[in-house]
């Protein structure tokens, strides 16, 4: 069962997810490899841009109470779950929007996008479990010489994760992950379902 540990401002952040029937209960493979009895579909948050822009703005107001969002460069997140939170931040901030992909198991900018030296970036997720995919757009951003002031997610699984940088979630969820050899949803026999984007 979904336990929230806290909220982001006081509009009733969680009610934008569980309206949008965004929080799934069964037996999930999350991107990470672990096992869950919750997955979080933000994708069915995000198919309503009036509440993906309350969620933005909520995002826009803790940035602004740290920093200068007017100096943010770009959004940049990790496809493909990343993306559309990563659009609607950027519209809300006013600034330009690109993702990272992967290309034979490797995560790449591609399409064109680049970043210049110095750039002021903040990092888009939708979903944080254990901070991977955020760690190799870390990666990518400091190769290229970015200047990261932030990653901002939509949903912390109560990940306890630290990037270096300042990191800010809108809820944060204490959803149980199990080891696959060590999950009592499979020791049941219940049938596993992977709703996620990587292959």
């Amino acid at each position: 069962m979904v336990k929230v540990m806290e909220q982001a401002g006081e509009k009733g952040i969680l009610n934008l997810f569980t309206e949008s029937g965004a929080i799934l209960e069964g037996h999930f493979r999350l991107t990470s490899g672990y096992h869950s009895d919750v997955y979080i579909q933000c994708a069915a948050l995000l198919q309503y841009p009036e509440r993906a822009g309350v969620l933005a703005g909520e995002a826009f107001n803790i940035l602004k109470g740290r920093m200068d969002p007017g100096k943010i460069d770009t959004v940049i997140a990790p496809a493909i779950g990343g993306i559309l939170w990563g659009y609607i931040l950027a519209c809300r901030i006013g600034c330009r929007m690109i993702f990272t992909e992967r290309k034979e198991n490797k995560m790449m900018l591609r399409r064109g996008f680049n970043i210049v030296r110095g750039e002021k970036v903040i990092i888009a997720e939708d979903v944080i479990t254990t901070g991977g995919s955020v760690s190799e757009v870390i990666k990518i951003c400091r190769r290229e010489g970015a200047d990261i002031k932030a990653v901002a997610a939509m949903v912390d699984r109560n990940s306890g994760v630290d990037f270096g940088y300042p990191y800010y979630s809108m809820v944060k969820i204490d959803a149980k992950k199990f080891a696959p050899d060590k999950c009592p949803l499979c020791e049941k026999g219940e049938p596993l379902v992977y709703p996620g984007s990587r292959k």
